[in-house]
């Protein structure tokens, strides 16, 4: 084991060609050595370190990888291992999705092979008390064989409500729904943040609190309004650490819709920063937040317009059933994520979305008069 102070003299190619062990005294040639290191998050490795690294950033499996993966490998694979046939175990595909999303929350399938297993091993103790027996795994008797359910996945809103805003999340398991909860109280003016949120996050509640004061008139809300009431900013699951910039829009429409009691759409999620003057500005991990809208079934997602590029890596049959909905600012996202538009908002909408059917073109056929 080489000490951490040390790893940086190995992997500089200008100092690693003499590299000298101070166990045994003996130096090494080590410039025409690769070193490959794996990890599951780069934020806690040392700066000098990284500065001497390559990073490859190599995604999570989406649900639909999982579900294939289970049907073509795993399945199979501990059908035999536990001595039973196919005849003997059916799974439905609902119920591989069910175990991916409600008892397993990781990036790979190490779990979901674990929850297989257990499955099959429960099928080969009935199976040797009744050789005849056939069992059809579905979501009526999943219960059975693996417990209670471990996590909750994201799920859409049933109905429009005022000052609730359905953001997206990233994690390292995929994508997730974010809801943005926002009540006001009489106060002075006082804003409460909760849900363990890091640094970042907190600063993008503030910068969407100053766009909403500075849009005041056009929002049709009295001056000063916000000294009257106490703010506070919740998003559920406080339990677990959230942070990044690219809830801000979903804040920004969340607090718009609290103070002029226009409700927010239940059909529409959001990912995007949010800037003093307005603007929405790219974020990462775009295709694990479609295809967290997608999961939910809900049909329409914003993002910002300098993310079109990310569409690429969608799916063709996840953009047809998800219209991804360009904007620039944040006007255009109150224009279209709230239930009625805000006399005094007049959002100058791009002169032309992306549709459903366009979106499967390369970029270079699309019509040149799309606004990037």
């Amino acid at each position: 084991m080489i000490p951490l102070r040390r790893c940086w003299k190995v992997l500089d190619p200008e100092q690693n060609s003499s590299f000298s062990d101070h166990y045994i005294e003996i130096p090494f040639d080590l410039s025409q050595v690769m070193f490959i290191t794996t990890g599951n998050t780069s934020h806690n490795i040392p700066q000098a370190l990284m500065d001497r690294m390559e990073l490859i950033h190599i995604p999570g499996y989406t649900e639909e990888d999982k579900v294939e993966i289970a049907r073509q490998y795993l399945i199979p694979k501990q059908i035999k291992e536990n001595g039973i046939s196919e005849q003997n175990l059916r799974i439905s595909e609902g119920s591989i999705r069910r175990i991916i999303r409600e008892y397993t929350r990781e990036a790979g399938v190490r779990n979901l092979e674990r929850s297989i297993s257990a499955i099959c091993r429960k099928v080969a103790r009935e199976v040797v008390k009744d050789r005849k027996k056939k069992i059809r795994l579905s979501n009526n008797n999943l219960q059975k064989y693996l417990g209670i359910p471990r996590y909750r996945y994201g799920v859409a809103e049933k109905k429009n409500q005022i000052g609730v805003a359905t953001g997206l999340a990233w994690t390292e398991s995929g994508g997730d729904l974010l809801s943005i909860e926002v009540t006001l109280m009489k106060g002075n003016g006082k804003m409460t943040l909760t849900g363990q949120l890091g640094e970042v996050m907190q600063e993008s509640a503030k910068a969407a609190m100053s766009y909403i004061r500075s849009r005041a008139d056009e929002l049709g809300l009295e001056e000063n309004f916000y000294e009257k009431v106490d703010l506070h900013i919740h998003v559920p699951e406080g339990a677990i650490p959230k942070d990044g910039p690219s809830a801000g829009i979903a804040m920004a429409t969340a607090l718009a819709s609290a103070f002029t009691r226009v409700p927010v759409r239940n059909d529409v999620t959001m990912t995007g920063e949010i800037t003093l003057r307005g603007r929405v500005l790219p974020v990462g991990g775009v295709k694990e937040k479609m295809l967290a809208t997608h999961r939910a079934g809900v049909r329409n997602m914003l993002m910002p317009a300098d993310n079109r590029r990310d569409l690429s890596d969608i799916p063709v049959n996840v953009k047809r059933k998800v219209e991804a909905k360009m904007v620039d600012h944040m006007d255009e996202v109150l224009e279209m994520a709230l239930t009625k538009p805000i006399e005094g908002i007049k959002a100058k909408l791009p002169e032309k979305e992306i549709g459903k059917e366009e979106m499967d073109l390369p970029e270079e056929n699309r019509d040149s008069s799309i606004r990037h």
